[in-house]
């Protein structure tokens, strides 16, 4: 009786060690995950594009007469001062005589010059008149700053324009007098001289030779009065309001530069993208706010990105964008709960790139699982890594 309990013992152990083998086999491990917790911090919310660098006034000095122009000796980054520094000297030649059928082409085009001068002029007082509306409407409280900063931009645009009209009938009617007067008009050696003071930025025209009136010799401008130019996608540029604040980026310095939206110029142009997709682009102009030590080293046309701030808040509840995810309609996360994961749902408001913005569902402190696994599920056993 004795030896039978003893092998029946025996038995018995040998199947309670087999069951606690199968048990542990079959026991739910516990699943390594990434935890984070909700915070409060500043959280930014913008448009980044990248930009270039340009100046506020770039002044393109032009051939004043067709004829022989000597060696531009002066480099870029040379000063220049307005009205005294001399470019290149010039040494004009009479024009050539004009057949009957180059005069009577002249004279037609001088007819549509001078149609789109009046035209142009039109357009200006049209333009004027909508400007002083507007400005009537700001001071009723009626439109807002926008509109009337466009307006503004439309009547600059069409002022230039007129310039240009007059420029060009001018420069015909020229044509025509010279030609049929039988000697040049002030012809003979002409000294070209910067029009502004400033930095000269890059000459167009360096060798001496022969060049026709108008031809660009070079490109002057003041290197303090700089702006960035930004060419936003239309759905996206009217999201932007003029005053928003700009950070600027990957300019080459060790920090971001401040700058804040001066103008959304109101037109659009249809641009090709690098992966061939026709797209409607919108420029922003924005003006730096930063010592003028700093933006110094930046020159014109150089490449830089800028986030134009949408929103903004220095105290948000925030959550890592990697933590939450979409089930159904609503979104969720999972919270690590003693060595549980806790599926919740969660009410979220802004989203940049790094958080989403809490509106409700979690607190502050709060521990979650970051980029949950396929094997992460509501209350599942998770060991943090």
């Amino acid at each position: 009786m004795l030896e039978q309990i003893k092998r029946w013992q025996w038995a018995i152990g040998i199947g309670a060690l087999l069951l606690l083998g199968l048990a542990y086999s079959f026991w739910p491990t516990a699943v390594p995950v990434d935890v984070a917790s909700v915070t409060r911090g500043e959280m930014v919310v913008g448009v980044t594009d990248d930009g270039i660098t340009r100046l506020d006034d770039l002044y393109v000095v032009s051939a004043p007469v067709t004829g022989y122009v000597t060696r531009i000796e002066i480099e870029p980054g040379d000063q220049v001062i307005a009205n005294d520094t001399v470019i290149a000297h010039m040494s004009g030649r009479p024009p050539m005589p004009l057949d009957s059928r180059t005069r009577l082409e002249l004279r037609n085009s001088l007819a549509a010059a001078q149609a789109a001068e009046r035209s142009a002029a039109a357009a200006l007082q049209l333009s004027l008149r909508n400007l002083e509306r507007a400005e009537e409407l700001l001071e009723r409280g009626f439109l807002p700053q926008s509109n009337l900063d466009a307006a503004r931009s439309d009547a600059e645009m069409r002022r230039a324009e007129l310039q240009r009209s007059r420029a060009e009938s001018g420069r015909i009617r020229a044509a025509l007098r010279e030609s049929g007067s039988g000697r040049p008009s002030g012809y003979g050696s002409v000294a070209v001289r910067s029009p502004t003071s400033g930095v000269l930025l890059r000459v167009v025209h360096e060798s001496e030779g022969i060049v026709a009136e108008g031809a660009p010799l070079v490109e002057v401008g003041d290197a303090s009065q700089i702006e960035v130019v930004v060419d936003l996608l239309s759905r996206e540029a009217v999201r932007v309001e003029p005053g928003a604040e700009v950070l600027i980026e990957r300019w080459g310095g060790d920090r971001p530069l401040r700058g804040r939206v001066r103008t959304i110029e109101p037109f659009g142009e249809l641009r090709i993208s690098a992966l061939g997709i026709e797209e409607q682009r919108v420029n922003v102009i924005i003006d730096f706010e930063e010592p003028e030590g700093e933006v110094a080293r930046l020159g014109h046309g150089f490449q830089i990105d800028a986030t134009i701030v949408l929103w903004q808040d220095n105290d948000a509840l925030r959550v890592p964008i990697g933590s939450i995810f979409r089930s159904g309609a609503a979104w969720h996360v999972f919270v690590v709960s003693g060595n549980r994961a806790v599926e919740r749902e969660i009410e979220i408001g802004h989203i940049n790139d790094d958080f989403a913005e809490i509106l409700g569902g979690l607190e502050e402190g709060d521990r979650v699982i970051v980029n949950p696994s396929s094997s992460v599920a509501d209350s599942q056993r998770v060991s943090e890594r």
